[in-house]
């Protein structure tokens, strides 16, 4: 049995996608993008922007289930530039300073909306 999760205070899906589904006390967030849920517009400045950005919203949706940042244990980043490691490290360290969880990161070739970060999360309770 799985369970949508849906909360107004992060950005609307951009396809046909839901923000996140719960199946057996895992919760499944879609990528993220650094895009504010007040205008639905990508934010300005760079990386570390939308970065901060998108994580604001990755915590919104998890909070809006029930789950908090502690409980992620696995993120996957998606980036338009792989020279941009370091500047999405920097601001993602910051959301997960202690006991963060496991990650892989890629370079692709364009990401939604022209951003230049994406990150999507698995939690567990």
């Amino acid at each position: 049995m799985k369970k949508i999760i849906h909360t107004n205070y992060a950005p609307a899906a951009v396809g046909p996608y839901s923000q996140a589904v719960e199946s057996r006390g895992v919760l499944f967030v879609s990528g993220q993008l650094g895009i504010d849920p007040a205008t639905g517009s990508m934010v300005s400045g760079g990386m570390r922007e939308q970065t901060e950005r998108l994580l604001q919203n990755l915590k919104t949706v998890l909070n809006s289930a029930g789950y908090n940042l502690s409980d992620v244990v696995k993120c996957t980043v998606y980036l338009k530039d792989i020279n941009d490691f370091q500047a999405m490290n920097e601001v993602y360290a910051t959301f997960f300073d202690a006991d963060p969880p496991a990650r892989a990161a890629f370079q692709v070739a364009a990401l939604p909306l022209d951003a230049l970060v994406e990150i999507e999360a698995v939690a567990v309770r």
